[in-house]
């Protein structure tokens, strides 16, 4: 328990170093195009780190909301062992969230080299699911009543299509069905929907059948060995991310005996669970290449990480600076990593199952922190519901 709050206070005290200045939110650091373009060492970094500051005339709601909503959640954490500290963390989600929602615009306008196009949010007026997923967590940690009309009253100008980029293409897709590092709308749902009140349920609902193997609103589909995939690079984010809503919503279901109603059939519960730990077990070896995907796990898994500190040398074996360049060869070659980044989750298998272990394959073979974290959550559930 103490490594998790640890862990949480650490992205929270970032959170709050951000948002120190009334009317400012820090929304990057670092010019991801420079560090892009250089394979070094993380002590040996000398691109520029520049800070991307979103203001009142140069506005960023959807980075903004996201904070806000982050610091409420991290409260909820603390509010029984550190009591000065939660206050803190709300006092400060309040500031931020009425900075989000009284200037409004996308930060992609204000600081668009410092996100573009890596996280860009591309919808003309895609702030909207991070000001309501603020609120829902406002809400959820005060009760404060205008916080609930602010979730009633925008919900119905959510768009119901959210737009993403896939491979270097923009494309549509359905917003109740996605939940990521950018988009928050079946979260907002499972948030909200303790309330039972429209339209919360019903949507967390259609979110759960689009999901669902069986079920004939799918809008996902399954590679042969049963991993789950939707469009865009990264697939192991939404493994991840929709499976531990999965096993929100059947936390909820339990407690009230409901089911999902898909049309031609009825899940349980139970059915969410077993769905999630499918995807756990092929994460963590249960596929047909018999490889972990999470470094360090088993005798099987990746070698070859895309990531600059695992396979470049450390500062004890080799104590010279390794300049922007100089990494290249490291990056290229066939060796497997020096270092290990024990815990990390990937990108992960094609659809057909297939992985080749290559560091030049980002889409495939980069660890990033929104896999890993709704992995926590999962496995935190299953530890504590064997």
């Amino acid at each position: 328990m103490q490594h998790a709050l640890d862990s949480i206070r650490w992205g929270a005290d970032y959170l709050l170093k951000s948002t120190d200045l009334p009317g400012k939110v820090t929304a990057a650091v670092g010019n991801p195009i420079a560090d892009h373009n250089c394979w070094e060492r993380p002590e040996d970094m000398d691109t520029p780190r520049t800070s991307y500051v979103v203001n009142q005339t140069h506005p960023g709601s959807e980075v903004s909301a996201e904070t806000a909503a982050a610091l409420a959640a991290s409260s909820l954490v603390f509010k029984s062992a550190h009591h000065r500290y939660t206050i803190l963390l709300v006092n400060r989600a309040k500031e931020v969230f009425e900075f989000a929602d009284k200037f409004r615009g996308n930060y992609k306008d204000s600081v668009g080299q410092g996100v573009c196009p890596f996280y860009c949010d591309w919808g003309s007026y895609s702030y909207m699911d991070e000001l309501i997923w603020g609120a829902a967590w406002l809400f959820k940690v005060t009760k404060v009543q205008k916080y609930w009309d602010y979730v009633q009253n925008n919900i119905p100008n959510l768009p119901r299509r959210v737009i993403r980029l896939v491979n270097g293409d923009l494309q549509a897709a359905k917003t109740f069905a996605e939940f990521g590092w950018d988009t928050k709308d079946a979260g907002i749902n499972l948030v909200m929907n303790s309330t039972s009140v429209e339209p919360y349920v019903p949507q967390a609902d259609r979110f759960v059948c689009s999901v669902l193997p069986e079920s004939p609103y799918k809008s996902v589909t399954y590679s042969p060995g049963g991993l789950l995939f939707k469009p865009g690079g990264s697939n192991m984010q939404h493994a991840t991310a929709l499976s531990f809503l999965l096993l929100v919503y059947a936390q909820y279901l339990k407690k009230h005996d409901g089911s999902v109603n898909c049309g031609t059939f009825v899940a349980a519960p139970s059915r969410l669970e077993q769905i999630a730990k499918g995807q756990v077990d092929y994460i963590l070896g249960k596929n047909p290449l018999g490889m972990s995907y999470m470094v360090g796990f088993s005798q099987k898994f990746p070698k070859r990480i895309h990531h600059r500190a695992s396979s470049l040398p450390s500062i004890g074996a080799h104590p010279r600076h390794i300049k922007c360049k100089d990494g290249s060869p490291y990056y290229e070659t066939l060796k497997p990593n020096p270092n290990l980044l024990t815990g990390a989750i990937i990108g992960g298998p094609d659809i057909k199952d297939q992985f080749l272990d290559n560091r030049t394959n980002a889409g495939e073979s980069e660890p990033t922190t929104y896999i890993n974290a709704p992995l926590v959550g999962i496995l935190a559930y299953f530890k504590a519901f064997p």
